[in-house]
């Protein structure tokens, strides 16, 4: 594999960002501008894509685990702010836990493997994906159940085997499609009627994370806080705007 081509692992996050404000904007300070949230779909699973990327890159879990707990705690009350206009919001979580809750799950899942053994990595596989889709959904965490499958369907399908690609795209189609689809946007061709679905611009995230080839890019300590840090500081800074223009 020549990683000196294809998106960098530095550019995936950038770009993820970018789109995450752009929804975040949609969701504060410009609700007219549809086109925002749109684009701002494509950035859920370019994250999921790179927590699976940095289980199998970490050279210490622990501390992985530990950094999302740390940041997933700092990031409720400015999540709380922006979703429930309250310090306390008990109905919605943020995505870290999301997140995290999938890491734990891609840990139980890897320990199963490592025995080598069929008939005991499948039932844990398949017990923990249905109890990651009910735990999300009562947790409330963000994309709820559907979100941690996301995560897990980039672990299941990892690697740049044709396959891998199928299963990415088939599955990806379906949570964002079947589970979060819902609204959509009524297109007139001639005397047909289409229905696109919002969610599903999340499908074109596929782009560069299929052009991907592993290629780090640059990498530092500070970048990777800024990373981490990037969520509940833009979150934070959009609520104290928004509530100055309201």
């Amino acid at each position: 594999m020549n990683e000196t081509k294809g998106v960098s692992s530095f550019s995936l996050h950038v770009l993820a960002m970018i789109l995450m404000l752009c929804d975040h904007l949609w969701a504060t300070l410009f609700p007219a501008q549809e086109w925002l949230t749109c684009i701002g779909r494509i950035a859920f699973p370019i994250f999921a894509f790179m927590i699976v990327e940095g289980y199998f890159h970490t050279s210490n879990i622990r501390k992985y685990l530990r950094r999302l707990f740390m940041f997933a705690v700092i990031s409720e009350i400015p999540f709380n702010l922006i979703y429930g206009s309250s310090i306390i919001y008990p109905f919605h979580q943020n995505v870290l836990w999301t997140f995290l809750i999938a890491l734990l799950s891609i840990v139980v899942i890897e320990k199963a493997r490592a025995t080598k053994k069929w008939w005991i990595f499948a039932p844990a596989a398949i017990v923990t994906v249905g109890f990651d889709f009910l735990l999300g959904t009562f947790a409330m965490v963000d994309y709820f159940g559907a979100g941690i499958l996301t995560v897990l369907v980039f672990y299941f399908f990892h690697g740049r085997k044709w396959w891998c690609f199928l299963g990415q795209f088939v599955c990806l189609a379906y949570i964002n499609l079947e589970i979060l689809g819902g609204y959509y946007y009524p297109v007139n061709i001639g005397e047909y009627e289409l229905q696109i679905v919002q969610q599903g611009f999340a499908l074109l995230a596929l782009i560069p994370i299929w052009l991907y080839r592993g290629r780090q890019g640059h990498h530092s300590k500070v970048f990777r806080y800024i990373c981490y840090a990037f969520y509940p500081v833009h979150l934070l800074l959009l609520y104290f705007v928004w509530q100055a223009v309201v």
